[in-house]
């Protein structure tokens, strides 16, 4: 049985954990608020005291975290993956963080004798708790061979993209995608509204043509019902969409829509509404549009 360290216990780290546990791996989870530790326990994951407890005897090392600085404060330091790993340790970082950054944890892993792999995903929490995720892996071909065990138990879609940081690089793509995608379904919603249209027959012929998207297959039945709870909290897109950025600076790639949908979601989590799912950027459209809904809530 391959055992595995699993840290971030969040809302799409908790359900991929627990898909291990079923898929017949031994986990040891660690979370930095100890309650989603214990509910991984219950699930039939063991509960770690702390990173190195997670990590040092595990043959597969898993972080599902927010940004960059959290996954690098994860791996370095005394307490830190690096320091406990045994040697040829596989690390996969299924965060979505910069690409340079991945790019030199995989260097650092390497000198400290284990493997790291970039592998970030998309599908959001259904599909982390259904394990058909999407994943996108950098790495060296051998390593990523040698992960697809533990990532099929969490994926339906799984693709080497190339070296180190390629991954990243591809959810960035992926996030730019994404945002502007929900942006324009939200103006349909609006802009057939002010219609009178009957809106959820408009979008089931829309799904079903060339306007047909992911958005409108798993997301717009919360749009309608107005319900922003977080599968992905708004202030995470928005940290995506700064990666974007800065990637595509650097490249000379100009983004000109995607810097729109960047300075909208920007504006919904300067105001205070980061918290919400991303769809949320419903609200904004039809706030600029003058049509505030009264039973939207708050």
């Amino acid at each position: 049985m391959t055992t595995v360290g699993f840290i971030g216990l969040g809302i799409m780290g908790l359900p991929m954990a627990t898909n291990l546990v079923t898929g017949g791996f031994e986990v040891i989870g660690h979370n930095r608020s100890p309650g989603k530790v214990a509910t991984f326990a219950e699930r039939g994951g063991r509960a770690a005291n702390g990173i190195a407890d997670a990590v040092r005897d595990a043959d597969v090392v898993v972080t599902m975290l927010p940004d960059s600085p959290d996954v690098e404060a994860v791996m370095y330091g005394s307490d830190g993956v690096f320091a406990n790993a045994k040697p040829g340790t596989l690390v996969i970082d299924m965060s979505t963080i910069r690409p340079d950054v991945a790019a030199k944890l995989a260097k650092d892993g390497s000198a400290n004798g284990l493997r790291v792999l970039d592998a970030p995903v998309s599908g959001g929490e259904q599909a982390a708790v259904d394990g058909i995720l999407s994943v996108m892996v950098g790495g060296a071909p051998d390593d990523v061979a040698a992960a697809r065990p533990v990532l099929e138990k969490l994926g339906r879609t799984i693709m080497h993209v190339g070296p180190a940081g390629s991954g990243q690089t591809v959810k960035a793509a992926n996030q730019l995608i994404v945002a502007g995608t929900i942006g324009l379904v939200a103006e349909a919603l609006v802009f057939l509204d002010a219609h009178d249209v009957d809106t959820r027959s408009a979008v089931e012929v829309l799904a079903g043509g060339l306007a047909g998207n992911a958005i409108f297959d798993r997301k717009v039945e919360g749009m309608l019902a107005r319900n922003f709870a977080p599968g992905f909290r708004l202030a995470l897109h928005h940290k995506d969409l700064g990666i974007v950025s800065a990637a595509a600076r650097d490249a000379g790639v100009a983004t000109p829509l995607g810097s729109v949908a960047a300075q909208l979601v920007g504006s919904m989590v300067a105001r205070g509404d980061g918290g919400l799912d991303h769809t949320a950027l419903l609200r904004l459209v039809e706030e600029l549009s003058g049509r505030s809904r009264e039973d939207d809530p708050a």
